[in-house]
């Protein structure tokens, strides 16, 4: 069987700063036709950072596409397209948080949501954290609070409901994975 959907006709609906509205009309595998409604997305990068004491740092903010409260690990978008996601990374830790890190790695990569946008973010792990003594500036429409959660503190947000994006539940079960790793590893 065939998978592969051609695109017969392509329209830009709206292109803001973030993201591009596309309608597509396709050719089905079937030889039927039917429309596709797309967000194109630059791309985004995440940090799990952990502190020396087995913290995870986290960002409380206000989301307004959910209309509440969310707790998050940190993360924003590529400045420019052919921005490296590692110093997307870096520079979002830096921004929302006032750290940096002496260790990264690589952890991850998925398209958030490939049933209508080609956001692909990546996620890293940062390590060894410092506090920087200038940091960036968070962008200008942004209002953080940093938290500094234990292990048992993330999953209670979770439980709560505060913590529900999909990278940040996604930290939760590296963490887990994590720490059952070290347990067994014993």
């Amino acid at each position: 069987m065939t998978f592969y959907e051609e695109t017969i006709r392509s329209k830009t609906i709206y292109k803001g700063n973030v993201t591009e509205y596309v309608v597509d009309d396709v050719k089905l595998p079937n030889g039927k036709m039917a429309k596709r409604e797309i967000v194109r997305h630059d791309g985004a990068a995440a940090v799990l950072p952990f502190t020396n004491d087995d913290k995870l740092v986290l960002v409380k903010q206000y989301r307004k596409a959910i209309d509440q409260l969310s707790i998050e690990i940190p993360a924003g978008l590529k400045d420019e397209s052919d921005e490296n996601s590692m110093e997307t990374a870096k520079r979002e830790l830096e921004e929302e948080t006032g750290y940096n890190a002496k260790s990264w790695k690589f952890v991850t990569s998925f398209y958030s949501t490939p049933g209508f946008t080609d956001e692909f973010l990546e996620i890293y792990e940062a390590t060894d954290l410092f506090q920087i003594e200038d940091p960036l500036s968070p962008d200008e429409d942004e209002n953080i609070e940093v938290i500094k959660a234990t292990y048992d503190e993330a999953w209670d947000y979770y439980n709560k409901g505060l913590l529900r994006d999909s990278k940040t539940v996604f930290a939760l079960f590296y963490w887990k994975m994590r720490k059952l790793e070290i347990k067994l590893g014993e």
